[in-house]
């Protein structure tokens, strides 16, 4: 078993440091996770900081698969690149992670939002509407309650199923991404770049497999999983969550082409 090496080593206690803060503090899921620009929560740190953070006990799972796959792939990266390549390319995972999960969410929420472009709703009138919290604007019969939203939405003669759509927009603007598992994702496509023989297995499937097959079928299973609601390295969610993880992959294979095509990933950054 290979040593673990020191910026895997600072990661995996940072992520831990962030864990732990996080039970003792919840309201900073609040502030650390990243939520859709347009969303009153976003924070321009977000980018950076969901990467540490994951989801809250008791779903114990997500951090400790996520964990556990920095050290095994993480520190045999680290071990061929140094720590300074190491920790670039991690990083670049993660955020290619955050961008495509961020573009998707976009497309979907202006082809929503296109579907309802006939109530001619302004610019500041959406945003109130994509950030209310649904959950306050009805009484305890199903009616709505007086306020800012219902004028909105009155004005702008809006029906039931109009209505649906854009509650569907706003549950997509709020709902915010965490975790490693897209960074994770990119150190997987370099662990198949660089050892595509290697025999690797998973618990549920104890037949060894080459890291060439077995880094595309996971991220298949993964995704698969995703759609139904679950997830091998993450915490769940809805389908449209897990194209961050393929935002990492993505990432990490285009940054191994190019090392590999300018014979870059030969040279250490120390």
């Amino acid at each position: 078993m290979m040593n673990i090496t020191p910026v895997v080593k600072q990661l995996l206690i940072i992520n831990i440091i962030f864990f732990i803060g996080s039970q003792l503090v919840p309201v900073s899921y609040d502030y650390l996770m990243l939520y859709y620009p347009e969303s009153d929560n976003f924070r321009i740190w977000q980018i950076i900081t969901h990467m540490f953070m994951h989801a809250p006990l008791p779903n114990f799972a997500h951090i400790l698969f996520n964990m556990f796959a920095l050290y095994s792939f993480g520190s045999a990266l680290e071990h061929f690149w140094g720590g300074k390549k190491f920790l670039f390319f991690y990083i670049s995972c993660g955020l290619g992670a955050a961008l495509l999960h961020t573009g998707v969410n976009y497309l979907q929420i202006h082809s929503l939002l296109d579907s309802v472009s006939n109530l001619n709703l302004s610019k500041s009138d959406l945003h109130v509407i994509l950030n209310a919290d649904y959950q306050s604007l009805f009484d305890s019969n199903g009616k709505m309650v007086q306020g800012e939203v219902l004028n909105i939405l009155s004005q702008a003669h809006c029906n039931q199923e109009q209505f649906n759509i854009l509650r569907e927009t706003s549950f997509i603007v709020q709902s915010p991404v965490l975790g490693a598992s897209g960074a994770i994702y990119g150190l997987l496509t370099a662990f198949a770049f660089m050892f595509p023989n290697a025999q690797l297995a998973l618990l549920f499937i104890p037949v060894p497999i080459k890291a060439k097959y077995f880094v595309p079928g996971i991220l298949a299973i993964d995704l698969f999983l995703g759609f139904k609601g679950s997830s091998l390295f993450g915490s769940g969610g809805t389908g449209i969550a897990h194209f961050a993880h393929v935002g990492g992959a993505i990432a990490g294979f285009l940054m191994m082409l190019y090392w590999k095509k300018n014979q870059f990933n030969n040279n250490r950054w120390n």
